[in-house]
C-alpha cells in the first residue's frame, strides 16, 4: 500500500529530535542523523564531518541505516532498523545496517548521548526507541516528498511514497529516492513532527524478517569481539586470584618468561574488600606476541595468594546463615492490610521454603577486549552490553577525558547481563597503559566460570493463610539473599532489597493482606545481573507456591490463578517494566498454553503437566510443560508450550527466537546449573562440572506462540525464561508427587525414588 504522511499525532523524545540534522555526502547522497564530533571519511562527505547518520540514501539506491544499540543475539540489529525502514518506506531487501560507535557528547551541563542511551539490558532497546526511530524514518520520508514536490512544482500534499520512490499521481510522475537525495539533503529538517503510518499500513513492522547478518554469522564473517584487531597490538591473559577478595602475595615468573613469545609479566591490583568493583580480582598479567603464548606463559607462573577475608566461606555455611536470618525479623519492604490479623483468622496455613543457587552467565564467547591507551586518548573495541560503561571504565583507569575515549561495539557472543559490567575492559586498559601499546585481552572458559558477577542466591520462605472457601487472605514472602547491589556504588543499605524483591510484583495489589520482607546474607561472592534478574527467582517461587496452595486446598492450579488474575485492568507498577501491570494478560496466555497442551486431559501414571506465568520488564510470558517421571526417577521432558504477549511484535521471527532461546536457557538452568563455594573459592571451572543443556535434553515437541496486544511493543528479551522453571517443577509434582523446592533439579528425583 502507498505510504502517505499521516496526520495522526504521536509523542516523541523531543530532546533527541531537536538534534536531527541533514546533509549531503561527497558522492551526492542524503544523510539524516545527529551531529558528531568526529566521523570516518566515508561518513563525513561534504558535511565536514558533522553528521553521524541514522539514515543514508546513496546515489546507487542503497539505503544504509545506522544501529546504535549493541547486538547481543537479541535481534535488535534487525528489529530496530526495521522501525526506520518502515517509516522511510523502502524495501527491506534494499537496507544495509551499520553498527554505530558510542555517541558521547560533552556539553556545558556534562555528558549527553547523541543517539539516546546506548545499551542492551532490561529488554528496553525496542521500547525505548519505538517512537524516536520511526520518527527518524518519517522525517527522511517527509524531506524526500518535499524535495520531489519542489522539483515538480506541486504541493507536497499531492505526493506520496511507494517503496523507494516518490509519486505524484496527478502528473503521473515518479522519482527514486536516490534521484532526490541531493535536493533533500539541503532542505531544513522540519520543525514539526511528521505523522506516522497507521498500523494497518505496515509492510515491514510485524512481518517476519531474517537476521540482517545471518549469512555473515554462519559463514564466519561476522565480527565478534574475539575477532577484533589493532595495528601493533599485543596479547594478554591474566592469572586471577582464586580466593574471593584475595591478593597476590608473591609470584615467580622465571619460567613464564622463558615461554617463546612472552614479552612481559606484571601484577594487576584488584579492589580491596568492600570497595566497588572496577575489576573483579587481583592477579598477574602475561603479555605476549600471541594469545597462545600468553596462555602458556600464564600456565608457567607460580603464584602465592593471600586467602582474603572469605577463606572460610562455603555453600553449606551460606544456607545455614539463611536459615538463621529467617528465624529473626528482617526489613519489611511492603506491608499491605493487616497480615498478622488475617493469618491468625485463616482456617488453614500453607508454607514452604525454596532455594535459588548462584549461577554463572556462561556466554559462548568468553570475555575479551582490545584497548589502545595513548597519552591523550584511548580506543576500545569490545563486545559489551554497555558501551558507556566501557567508556567510564577506561576513564577510571587512565584519567583521560571521556570524550577522548572512542568505543566501538562488535556483535556480542552472548551477554545475559554479564557484559553490563566492563571489568574486562578496565583490565585491558590497565595493561595497555602499562605496556604503552594496544593489547588484546582474552579470557578462557575457566576464567569465565570462576570469575563472574553471579546471579544472586537466596532462600525464600513463603506462607499463605487460606479461608474456609479456599480464598488466599494472607500472603508473605520472606527472602534471605546475597543481593545484586553488593558493593554497588551509591546504593544505600536500606535500598539493597530493590534488586531482589520487586514489591509491585504479583500477587501485590491482588491479595489484600500481604507482607514482603528481606534479609541480607553476608557473602564475598560477586553478584550481578543475570537474565531478568530477580524475576527468574521470584517467578519460580511464587508460581510453585501457587501450585502448592492449590493442591493443599483441593483447587485446580489453573482455576486458582485465573481467579487471582481477574478481569482486564491495569494495576500500578513502580519497578522496571511499569508504569502498569495488567494481570488479565497473564490469564490470556495461561489459558492459551493450557489449551495447547491439553491441560485437563487424563494422563497415565508417571505423566504430568504443569503451568506457570509471569510479568517481566513490561512483557508477559507463560509456559506449559509435560513430563514423564520413570519408576527410577529418570525425568523425560515430553513437551513444552511457550507463549508471550509483548504487545506488537516488531519482528515475529525474532520474537519466536527469543522465546525459544529464553525457554531453553531456563530449562538448562533449572535442570543442572549451580555455582558452589568451598573454602572461599568457586568450585566449578568448565562445562564438565557446569553442565549446560545438551541437544538430546530438548523435547521434539516444543512450540512457541505470540499473542499480540495493543499497538506498541513491550520488552521481549527476558520474557521466555522466568515461567519455565516453575512450570517444569509443577509438572514433575503432578507426574511423581515429588515437590521440587530447590534448584537445580539435578538428581533430586532419583534420590526420592531410591
Amino acid at each position: 500500500m502507498a505510504a502517505r504522511i499521516s496526520s495522526k499525532k504521536k509523542v516523541f523524545d523531543q530532546g533527541r529530535r531537536d538534534f536531527l540534522v541533514a546533509g549531503l555526502t561527497a558522492t551526492g547522497g542524503f544523510l539524516l542523523g545527529m551531529p558528531l564530533l568526529d566521523v570516518s571519511a566515508d561518513e563525513a562527505g561534504a558535511t565536514g564531518g558533522k553528521i553521524g547518520f541514522f539514515v543514508e540514501i546513496r546515489p546507487d539506491n542503497r539505503v544504509i541505516i545506522g544501529m546504535a544499540q549493541p547486538e547481543i543475539g537479541q535481534g535488535v540489529k534487525t528489529s530496530m532498523p526495521m522501525l526506520v525502514a518502515e517509516e522511510l518506506d523502502v524495501e527491506w531487501s534494499a537496507v544495509t545496517v551499520k553498527q554505530m560507535p558510542l555517541g558521547l557528547l560533552k556539553t556545558a551541563d556534562g555528558y549527553a548521548w547523541k543517539y539516546g542511551g546506548q545499551g542492551a539490558g532490561g529488554s528496553t532497546a525496542v521500547t525505548n526507541n519505538w517512537a524516536f526511530l520511526r520518527e527518524v524514518g518519517a522525517t527522511a520520508r517527509h524531506m524526500l516528498i518535499t524535495a520531489a514536490s519542489q522539483h515538480w512544482g506541486v504541493p507536497a500534499q499531492s505526493c506520496h511514497t511507494e517503496p523507494g520512490v516518490v509519486v505524484c499521481a496527478t502528473l503521473g510522475a515518479r522519482l527514486s529516492y536516490s534521484d532526490l537525495a541531493a535536493r533533500a539533503a539541503i532542505l531544513p529538517v522540519p520543525e514539526e513532527k511528521p505523522g506516522l503510518k497507521d498500523v494497518s499500513d505496515h509492510r515491514i513492522i510485524g512481518k517476519p524478517q531474517k537476521v540482517v547478518d545471518a549469512r555473515e554469522i554462519v559463514t564466519g564473517q561476522a565480527r565478534f569481539g574475539i575477532d577484533a584487531e589493532m595495528q601493533g597490538m599485543r596479547f594478554s591473559a591474566i592469572e586471577r586470584c582464586p580466593f574471593l577478595d584475595g591478593k597476590v602475595e608473591a609470584f615467580d615468573d622465571r619460567e613464564a618468561r622463558k615461554v617463546p613469545g612472552v614479552l612481559d609479566v606484571f601484577p594487576i591490583d584488584g579492589p580491596n574488600p568492600g570497595e566497588p568493583y572496577l575489576i573483579l580480582a587481583s592477579g598477574v598479567a602475561v603479555v605476549a606476541e600471541s594469545t597462545w603464548a600468553a596462555l602458556q606463559g600464564r600456565k608457567a607462573l607460580k603464584v602465592n595468594w593471600t586467602k582474603g577475608p572469605h577463606a572460610s566461606e562455603s555453600t553449606a555455611a551460606f544456607w545455614k546463615q539463611a536459615e538463621q536470618l529467617l528465624a529473626g525479623t528482617g526489613q519489611v519492604v511492603r506491608d499491605d492490610g493487616d497480615f498478622d490479623k488475617a493469618l491468625a483468622q485463616a482456617s488453614r496455613v500453607v508454607q514452604a521454603r525454596y532455594e535459588i543457587p548462584f549461577v554463572n552467565h556462561a556466554p559462548m564467547e568468553p570475555q575479551n577486549c582490545v584497548v589502545s591507551v595513548e597519552a591523550d586518548k584511548a580506543h576500545v573495541i569490545a563486545p559489551t552490553q554497555s558501551p558507556s560503561g566501557a567508556n567510564r571504565a577506561v576513564a577510571a583507569v587512565t584519567q583521560l577525558p571521556r570524550e577522548n575515549i572512542h568505543v566501538e561495539m562488535t556483535r556480542v557472543g552472548g551477554g545475559f547481563g554479564r557484559r553490563l559490567t566492563n571489568d574486562y575492559v578496565a583490565e585491558a586498559a590497565m595493561i595497555s597503559q602499562k605496556i604503552g601499546a594496544p593489547v588484546k585481552l582474552q579470557w578462557s572458559r575457566e576464567d569465565d566460570v570462576k570469575h563472574d558477577f553471579y546471579r544472586p542466591s537466596g532462600m525464600h520462605e513463603m506462607k499463605a493463610g487460606i479461608d474456609e472457601d479456599g480464598k488466599i487472605i494472607a500472603w508473605t514472602q520472606r527472602l534471605a539473599s546475597a543481593g545484586k547491589y553488593y558493593r554497588r556504588a551509591n546504593v544505600e543499605p536500606e535500598n539493597q532489597y530493590e534488586a531482589e524483591l520487586y514489591v509491585d510484583d504479583f500477587p501485590s495489589q491482588v491479595i489484600e493482606n500481604l507482607r514482603t520482607e528481606w534479609f541480607e546474607i553476608r557473602s564475598g561472592v560477586p553478584r550481578g545481573s543475570w537474565r531478568a534478574p530477580a524475576h527468574t527467582a521470584n517467578a519460580f517461587v511464587v508460581q510453585s507456591f501457587l501450585d502448592e496452595i492449590a493442591h493443599a486446598t483441593g483447587q485446580d492450579p489453573l482455576d486458582l490463578r485465573l481467579g487471582l488474575y481477574g478481569a482486564d485492568r491495569e494495576l500500578s507498577y513502580g519497578q522496571h517494566g511499569g508504569p502498569v501491570f495488567n494481570p488479565f494478560r497473564l490469564s490470556r496466555l495461561l489459558q492459551h498454553v493450557a489449551k495447547s497442551i491439553s491441560y485437563g486431559a487424563a494422563r497415565p501414571k508417571g505423566k504430568g503437566v504443569g503451568i506457570a506465568s509471569h510479568f517481566t520488564f513490561g512483557g508477559y510470558g507463560a509456559h506449559a510443560v509435560e513430563v514423564t517421571v520413570e519408576s527410577d526417577g529418570a525425568l523425560v521432558i515430553e513437551r513444552i508450550v511457550a507463549a508471550v504477549d509483548c504487545g506488537i511484535a516488531v519482528n515475529p521471527l525474532g520474537v519466536h527466537a527469543q522465546l525459544e532461546g529464553g525457554t531453553l536457557d531456563g530449562l538448562s538452568t533449572a535442570l543442572n546449573l549451580e555455582i558452589t563455594i568451598g573454602e572461599g573459592q568457586v568450585e566449578q571451572s568448565n562445562f564438565h562440572n557446569y553442565r549446560l543443556l545438551r541437544m538430546k535434553d530438548v523435547p521434539i515437541q516444543f512450540e512457541t506462540h505470540i499473542l499480540p496486544w495493543g499497538d506498541e511493543p513491550t520488552g521481549m528479551g527476558e520474557m521466555g525464561l522466568p515461567s519455565l522453571a516453575p512450570a517444569l517443577a509443577n509438572a514433575i509434582f503432578n507426574a511423581s508427587g515429588v515437590r521440587i523446592r530447590k534448584l537445580p533439579i539435578k538428581d533430586q528425583l532419583k534420590q526420592a525414588f531410591a
